[in-house]
């Protein structure tokens, strides 16, 4: 009896709390390998998806300027970039549209640039969290989606017949920077909430005021960000179409060069339109729309490289 007593204790007896624990670390290894398996497949998931809309885009952009370069590229000639429009715009040169375009876009971003700047800093340097602050973030975002036709009909009815400049340069400049400053506004905050708080904190310990330390600490940090919202938004600027042929753009100018900001001029956007749509050869100018559509991206494109080229040097200066 005391044999089978012995036996039956050890067999219902517990195990030691040493095993219990090993068992117990064994299974929280074991979940918590799960869970790292798990988000290690999803992040793969994730990050394949990326890279196929990624590979997409460029593929776009690919196709986009195979298909300028091949139907346009017969077009470009020196005669083509540095004469004017003649014979109906079936011959000639676009040199006045070129000269339009970089004329609106860089005058769309002097406008919009300081504007969108002391907005930001406003925005994210002294207004106070509120109802108040709340209501103007909504109207920065509505603005921003609100369609660019909708900009050009409020340059034409406040800049061109209101304030009565006409359709000129001024009235084309300042519906584009109208455009651009949801970018710029926004690209601008993000890059001033990048600055680290230290900064701030250090140059307000050494005695400056707040503006110097925004002035000589903020912005100098924040440049290439800012930089970066000025690039997005002389991009959109050159490419708009619809506000500037209610502002700014003309038909045809025989000047190769404007007289004053207050003179109509050509684009290189709307020139496309009205050799697409307006002209009275169309078929015939094929070639020079394909190859004006042509010189416009490469414009932007090398607009966008000086910028870029620019933002970089400021980088490896703050570095």
């Amino acid at each position: 009896m005391d044999i089978a007593a012995s036996s039956d204790e050890k067999v219902f007896s517990t195990p030691p709390k040493e095993k219990v624990k090993k068992i117990g670390a064994m299974e929280i290894q074991k979940a918590a390998e799960a869970i790292h398996n798990r988000r290690n497949a999803t992040q793969k998931i994730v990050f394949t998806f990326l890279y196929i809309a990624a590979a997409i885009n460029g593929l776009a952009l690919f196709i986009i300027i195979f298909f300028m370069l091949k139907n346009g590229l017969s077009a470009i000639s020196w005669t083509f970039l540095t004469d004017v429009p003649r014979d109906a715009m079936t011959k000639g040169g676009i040199f006045p549209c070129i000269i339009g375009t970089i004329y609106l876009g860089f005058g769309a971003i002097l406008v919009a640039l300081p504007i969108g700047v002391a907005s930001a800093i406003y925005l994210n340097e002294y207004a106070k969290p509120g109802r108040i602050l709340r209501i103007i973030r909504l109207g920065i975002n509505n603005l921003a989606g609100v369609p660019s036709v909708v900009f050009g009909l409020f340059g034409l009815a406040f800049f061109v017949i209101y304030l009565k400049m006409g359709v000129s340069i001024a009235a084309g400049a300042l519906t584009l920077g109208a455009i651009t400053l949801p970018v710029i506004i926004g690209s601008t905050e993000e890059a001033l909430k990048t600055v680290p708080d230290t900064y701030r904190e250090a140059s307000l310990a050494l005695g400056a005021t707040k503006w110097q330390t925004i002035w000589r600490v903020l912005l100098p940090a924040a440049l290439p960000g800012i930089l970066t919202g000025a690039i997005l938004g002389l991009s959109r600027a050159a490419g708009e179409t619809a506000p500037i042929m209610f502002t700014a753009a003309a038909f045809f100018v025989p000047e190769k060069l404007p007289s004053s900001i207050f003179s109509k001029i050509m684009a290189l956007p709307y020139h496309i339109y009205v050799l697409a749509t307006a002209g009275t050869e169309i078929e015939a100018t094929r070639p020079l729309q394909y190859g004006t559509a042509l010189v416009l991206i490469a414009l932007v494109l090398g607009m966008n490289l000086l910028a870029i080229i620019w933002r970089s040097r400021l980088r490896r200066k703050l570095k």
